[in-house]
């Protein structure tokens, strides 16, 4: 009897031992899911098209560069046509992460919930708009606009456009009607500065950043186009990361990538040549509720 009794309590140990040994297998699977990314699918990027192509296309192949490096994930820089394009990308989730100005990243917010606009530049949080004109138009301050022709830059970009139209509001000037006809859309910031220089128009508004950057590196003429108006502060551009980047790319994917983005110093010179920074810090969503706000203003958007 005691032998049986001891045989008896030997199996009971034996499946007992196999069962701990099963579940302990199985929380570390679990642990393990929640940190291994789907590398077969491949991490799409893109940038709203406001400059010049090529230098887009090298600075960000060099961010899809360093996110493959940092995470493991195959990572690739899809450009866009325009800044309509990048968005419609976005919402249908075929770009998984984009940098968007200010008015792209709450239209993108706006059509994908749980979007999130995690990184700027420390300049982002203080931007500007520029206005610029020839040395001899005249125009040294906004109402000197009326009469004048001018040209925006992409009828979607922050800067180029709605706050430069916001800040024309408040001076008296209706865009639609107090120009020299109707004003333009050039499509990007340099084309914008390239057309006044030239003499096409007048007049025009751009991106503080571009601007510094075209006369550092002496592509424009500041002989023939000068700034007459520098608006107040404005929060810009952001990278804004998906919602579904978790669900395509496993658990932990998305934070992988906005760590990746946040540790990026001047050791990638590449990279923060491009963006004129030294590095990228956190935001969040809230921070572009004036954006959101002026764009309803203006009934850019709904």
């Amino acid at each position: 009897m005691k032998k049986w009794l001891s045989m008896l309590l030997l199996v009971i140990l034996v499946f007992s031992l196999a069962a701990c040994s099963s579940q302990k297998d199985e929380k570390a699977s679990d642990s393990k899911k929640e940190t291994t990314t789907n590398t077969k699918e491949v991490f799409k990027i893109g940038a709203i098209p406001d400059q010049n192509a090529s230098e887009l296309d090298k600075g960000m192949t060099a961010v899809a560069d360093y996110l493959s490096q940092k995470t493991g994930m195959k990572v690739e820089f899809v450009p866009s046509v325009d800044y309509a394009a990048l968005v419609t990308g976005f919402q249908r989730g075929e770009i998984h992460m984009a940098w968007f100005g200010g008015l792209t990243s709450v239209q993108a917010i706006n059509l994908v919930p749980g979007a999130e606009s995690f990184a700027q530049r420390p300049r982002d949080a203080e931007f500007h708009s520029v206005f610029i004109t020839q040395p001899n138009s005249g125009i040294t301050k906004l109402e000197d606009l009326k009469g004048k022709s001018f040209t925006f830059g992409s009828e979607s970009s922050t800067s180029g456009h709605l706050m430069p139209r916001y800040y024309l509001t408040e001076a008296g000037i209706d865009a639609n009607k107090d120009f020299d006809g109707k004003p333009n859309f050039s499509g990007s910031h340099d084309t914008t500065y390239k057309l006044v220089e030239s003499g096409a128009f007048k007049a025009g508004a751009l991106n503080e950043a571009v601007w510094q950057a075209a006369v550092k590196d002496k592509k424009v003429d500041t002989n023939k186009v000068k700034v007459f108006y520098t608006t107040p502060s404005f929060y810009d551009y952001n990278w804004t990361i998906n919602s579904n980047v978790d669900d395509v790319f496993g658990n932990g994917a998305k934070k992988k990538v906005e760590d990746a983005i946040l540790s990026i110093t001047t050791d990638q010179k590449e990279i923060t040549d491009f963006f004129q920074t030294d590095k990228f810090i956190e935001t969040k969503n809230s921070n572009y509720e004036k954006i959101q706000k002026v764009a309803k203003e203006l009934n850019i958007i709904k």
